[in-house]
């Protein structure tokens, strides 16, 4: 029987020092107020050398492998000694220009380079707003007109996908689109799946993100898995609670439309939880990437694999956790031979700080998400004194 509680494995690649800077973070962002008060000043502190360098030194080193891929291979190698893999996850945000997209384009095939040296590297991840504009996209979802020169824009970011698409296949690599803000979602899911009839005819390579604190996605599920069937590919599909409920909440009630997000949270675990049930159940036709902080759901998918006889190493099931946080559910389910890999932003520090201002966020609004975090390194800190 697997067990979350073993801080011993749960920290054992970290050195004593680092458990306590890590108690120390976790303090400090658990201070809601704190995090109200950084944020506004965050962009200016990312352009200050001697801040740059305290953020970089502290919660950037927590959460992010480095500034560029190679900066990040001590991580991804440290990792890897404990059977964890590295899900690359190049994290600038916030760009609007075709040179901008072309670039980030060259970055992920850049990681898709990398995970093929070796196994450490079992996902490329991408973002389709650091491929395409805002704007765009949200028009596109929207089903308004385009104009000829939107529509030639939009058939660069198509071109873009198809490439990053095409290399997944070529380098036998998993390729997964991160969800994002749900007025901008259906083109996203619009285009991963015409890249999973054309890519995923073999086996399940490109992957869709699932946000299940969304009250429609259960439906949509099995509503890709029977056009998936009907039409003969493979479903490559990431689920996750949700990193957007407040900013949601909020659009839906200023423009009058129904709120996209569940109830509670009880409805969110509810149907995250159904996900695993059925994608296990239909495993022939999936592959799956668990993407969770819950310790309960952890352990549920190992009760559904063990129950349904799926080994614990089939390629076709991974857990996924942050790095920097929930590491006694990452390294205790590696240490029992399940397959792990940790998603690890990286990037510049300044245009990295809004992926680490959200993380600040998440830790505070997520209840005992903070707590949980202290508690674990406090009890490891007080085992290796002992």
């Amino acid at each position: 029987m697997i067990s979350f509680d073993n801080t011993e494995i749960a920290f054992k690649y970290r050195n004593t020092n680092e458990l306590k800077k890590a108690w120390w973070l976790f303090k400090m962002i658990g201070n809601n107020q704190f995090v109200k008060l950084s944020k506004p000043f965050s962009g200016l502190a990312a352009s200050l050398a001697p801040t740059r360098f305290i953020i970089k030194q502290t919660i950037y080193a927590h959460f992010c492998g480095g500034e560029t891929i190679r900066e990040c291979e001590k991580t991804i190698a440290a990792l890897a000694n404990f059977n964890v893999g590295t899900i690359l996850d190049y994290s600038v945000e916030g760009k609007e220009s075709e040179e901008d997209f072309d670039r980030t384009l060259e970055e992920i095939m850049d990681t898709q380079d990398r995970a093929v040296l070796d196994d450490q590297v079992p996902f490329c991840v991408f973002k389709l707003t650091g491929l395409a504009r805002f704007g765009l996209l949200e028009k596109v979802s929207a089903g308004e007109t385009l104009t000829d020169s939107e529509k030639h824009e939009f058939e660069k970011v198509k071109q873009r996908v198809e490439k990053l698409c095409k290399k997944a296949v070529e380098t036998d690599r998993k390729l997964m689109l991160d969800a994002e803000d749900s007025w901008i979602q259906q083109v996203m899911d619009d285009l991963i799946l015409d890249m999973m009839r054309k890519y995923n005819t073999e086996k399940p390579i490109v992957y869709n993100t699932f946000q299940m604190y969304r009250h429609d996605r259960l439906a949509l599920l099995k509503e890709w898995h029977e056009i998936a069937v009907n039409e003969g590919f493979y479903i490559g599909v990431k689920i996750v609670r949700g990193a957007y409920m407040e900013k949601e909440r909020k659009r839906a009630k200023e423009l009058g439309y129904l709120d996209p997000i569940q109830p509670d949270k009880a409805s969110s675990d509810r149907d995250y939880n159904a996900a695993l049930e059925f994608i296990t159940s239909n495993i022939d036709r999936f592959g799956l990437c668990a993407g969770t902080h819950n310790e309960q759901s952890s352990m549920l998918l190992t009760k559904l694999m063990q129950e349904k006889n799926i080994p614990s190493n089939t390629s076709q099931i991974y857990f996924s956790q942050l790095l920097g946080m929930s590491d006694h559910i990452s390294f205790n389910l590696a240490h029992a031979g399940y397959n792990v890999a940790k998603y690890v932003p990286y990037g510049p520090v300044k245009e990295v700080l809004p992926y680490l201002i959200r993380r600040a966020e998440e830790n505070t609004s997520v209840a005992g998400q903070t707590s949980r975090e202290l508690s674990l390194l406090t009890r490891e800190v007080k085992r290796r004194k002992a």
